[in-house]
């Protein structure tokens, strides 16, 4: 079993309620394989967790940045909470190690693993606002994922990469991009898009993401990388 001490220990959170903090980790399909263990997975907090982590990060925003306008700051804390930095945190923290999951999905380390992982940091988040509350979760997100902003600032991965391609398109090809979702999967309160951005017929390159917005900011990255128009 799971020593989640160890993991209290590594993020100085001392949960009062140590059954939210397991099922801050417990994906729905561990339940599946073990029903009799009479625990809940954790995508009730997870849907908590992501109200709780929009909210810290705008207040953050706000006051760190008073001299950002409205749109700046939306782009930033998109940046600063989609599926490739909440995930890289999680991994940074040592989460994966403490996942719950069916022998299938622990097999699987790819990009499942990755949206699995941004999904259960959320969930954590929810667990510590419940067992800690407000002041306590703003506290752990300042020091494991806000100090990230200045990277996504320096390294300009706010920008609107949407806006940024069409003008690129528009100048180079006369082309307006659109956008078509390709695929999604997954249940409806966590479904993951593929979207493909094209340019006429051409389709110019595919992206990820947990709503169809953030798929298509990721196609229109990569199709920047793909057409050499990055700069």
């Amino acid at each position: 079993m799971k020593d989640f001490s160890k993991f209290e220990k590594k993020i100085g959170v001392e949960f009062k309620n140590k059954a939210l903090l397991k099922m801050a980790f417990t994906h729905r399909s561990y339940l599946n394989e073990n029903p009799s263990k009479g625990l809940e997975h954790n995508e009730r907090l997870e849907f908590l967790g992501d109200a709780v982590l929009e909210l810290a990060t705008t207040e953050y925003l706000y006051k760190k940045y008073p001299e950002k306008p409205e749109g700046e700051m939306t782009a930033l804390r998109a940046a600063l909470v989609n599926t490739i930095i909440l995930s890289e945190t999680a991994r940074e923290l040592g989460m994966n190690d403490y996942l719950l999951l069916s022998k299938g999905e622990a097999k699987d380390t790819g990009k499942a693993r990755q949206y699995i992982l941004a999904n259960t940091f959320e969930a954590l988040v929810g667990a510590i606002y419940l067992d800690q509350g407000y002041k306590a979760i703003s506290a752990f997100l300042e020091k494991v994922l806000f100090p990230k902003i200045e990277k996504i600032i320096e390294e300009k991965l706010w920008i609107d990469a949407k806006s940024f391609f069409q003008e690129r398109a528009q100048d180079a090809a006369g082309v307006t991009p659109i956008y078509k979702t390709i695929k999604e999967w997954g249940p409806d309160h966590n479904k993951v898009f593929l979207v493909g951005v094209y340019l006429g017929d051409e389709l110019a390159a595919e992206g990820e993401g947990r709503s169809k917005q953030e798929a298509e900011q990721s196609a229109a990255r990569a199709a920047l990388k793909a057409k050499g128009w990055e700069e």
